[in-house]
């Protein structure tokens, strides 16, 4: 087995600050945050990844809202039928949209 390179750690910083607030982590991302300042990250760039982790975490608790909602106005126990995409949008494999700002997610 080749060693592969490993990821820099502005790299690693960023992905995990994202993933952090993308998933409501307690800590909200605030060491990876002092990283990539003190690493001499220009601002537009956390803020981007911010950015994009916000629409990815809302965007998820939309569409779990929008399942729950579904699931608890159905009168008869659902299937997989009932359960699938009813729009593209709905449906997306890959969940990619854009940012409030434009920014892309994907």
């Amino acid at each position: 087995m080749t060693d592969q390179p490993q990821l820099h750690g502005n790299i690693v910083a960023m992905v995990s600050l994202a993933s952090g607030i993308a998933a409501n982590h307690p800590a909200m991302g605030q060491c990876q945050l002092d990283r990539l300042r003190h690493a001499g990250v220009p601002e537009h760039q956390i803020a981007a990844v911010i950015e994009i982790a916000r629409h990815i975490r809302d965007e998820a608790a939309e569409k779990l809202d929008f399942a729950f909602d579904k699931a608890a106005a159905a009168k008869a126990p659902e299937t997989a039928a009932d359960t699938a995409p009813t729009s593209a949008s709905e449906g997306e494999s890959c969940g990619c949209s854009t940012t409030k700002s434009g920014q892309s997610c994907c």
